[in-house]
């Protein structure tokens, strides 16, 4: 049975400027309209989400000219208030890197470290209480996780993803407690399946049709998770283990591949 869901601090960026005119992954489509309205109200609703749940959340500005800004998650990652900046390969993204830096920096964080390696932050860097996961092979250098382990002082366990739709690790795995994860094996090469199997042997093995719709994109706190509404089965099988299923609606940011976890940053001090 998880424990009682804790209170996290996440860091959120609305979606103001939030447009899909290039494509850096298999979900875009700049022919597909975007309905920016109902993306800020889809984003609010998460928002208050998260608050109803008892949850801190910060904001930062959104740049006019930096659309995928709204995912925050890629702007970094935070372990016992150190901060990893991020480096983003796609040209379309690289002021992101520098804009999330320069707010940890504002708001006090001491440790706030530029990267010298392509990382994208939480999109590829999920933390447990043991050890950081860490995906690569799309996004992120396989050398940003030798470097995320000497700037955080934890043990990084790289994990090779061969699916373009998931091409950050937090659109295939969700960290779901301090023991449990819930995955797609098809993202992951088969030695990664191998590793994930044994770290995790009783993971939340998420099929194909919840993988498509981003059902892996959530948000735990350890008992209660934000996931989008599509992801039934998921839904299903996370109550059937004594968590919380908690659905919203993010159909607009889907159309740019993200998701609830894509929207949020958490600050782990």
């Amino acid at each position: 049975m998880p424990a009682a869901g804790r209170a996290r601090h996440y860091l959120m960026c609305r979606p103001t400027h939030f447009r899909v005119e290039y494509a850096i992954n298999p979900w875009m489509d700049p022919t597909v309209p975007v309905d920016v309205d109902l993306a800020v109200e889809q984003w609010e609703d998460l928002r208050r989400t998260y608050e109803s749940l008892g949850h801190r959340v910060d904001l930062i500005d959104p740049e006019p000219l930096l659309p995928d800004m709204v995912f925050a998650a890629n702007g970094g990652l935070v372990v016992d208030g150190k901060v990893l900046g991020a480096r983003f390969r796609n040209a379309e993204r690289a002021g992101e890197g520098p804009a999330y830096l320069e707010w940890f920096r504002r708001n006090g964080f001491a440790e706030a470290h530029e990267p010298a390696h392509v990382n994208e932050g939480e999109g590829d860097f999920l933390v447990t209480p043991r050890f950081v996961l860490a995906g690569t092979g799309f996004r992120t250098d396989h050398a940003a996780h030798l470097e995320a382990q000497e700037v955080l002082g934890r043990p990084v366990i790289s994990l090779q993803l061969v699916d373009a739709r998931y091409y950050h690790l937090d659109t295939a795995l969700t960290v779901l407690d301090d023991d449990t994860v819930a995955y797609f094996p098809g993202a992951f090469s088969p030695g990664s399946q191998a590793v994930l199997h044994q770290l995790f042997p009783d993971a939340v093995i998420v099929g194909a049709a919840d993988a498509a719709v981003l059902g892996l994109n959530a948000v735990s706190d350890g008992r209660r998770v934000v996931l989008p509404s599509e992801a039934m089965e998921l839904a299903v099988a996370l109550k059937e283990r004594g968590y919380e299923p908690v659905p919203v609606h993010l159909s607009e940011l889907r159309k740019a591949g993200g998701g609830p976890k894509c929207c949020t940053l958490e600050i782990r001090p």
